[in-house]
């Protein structure tokens, strides 16, 4: 049993982490780039909540830590297949 939980342990951390660093880079994009000065001057007169660039960001945010999660779980996981042997 302890093999079995190590390998879905490794799997499940690598995964995790590789989905939720793919998230988290969706967050900071709009930080590093401007955009189009149009659409940024359109979005400026809506409420924080309807601007779809905020939308957007929490969303990955909740994703990206969703998958942290699991990453977590995975390091749980391996942990515990580790001590079992």
């Amino acid at each position: 049993m302890g093999p079995v939980l190590l390998v879905s342990g490794v799997v499940a951390t690598a995964f995790g982490m590789w989905r939720g660093y793919r998230h988290a880079r969706d967050v900071v994009a709009p930080l590093a780039h401007p955009g189009e000065p149009t659409k940024t001057a359109v979005e400026a007169t809506q409420p924080l909540v309807e601007r779809a660039r905020i939308r957007r960001a929490i969303r990955s945010l909740a994703a990206s830590l969703a998958w942290l999660a699991v990453a977590m779980y995975g390091l749980f996981l391996a942990s515990t297949g580790m001590a079992v042997r």
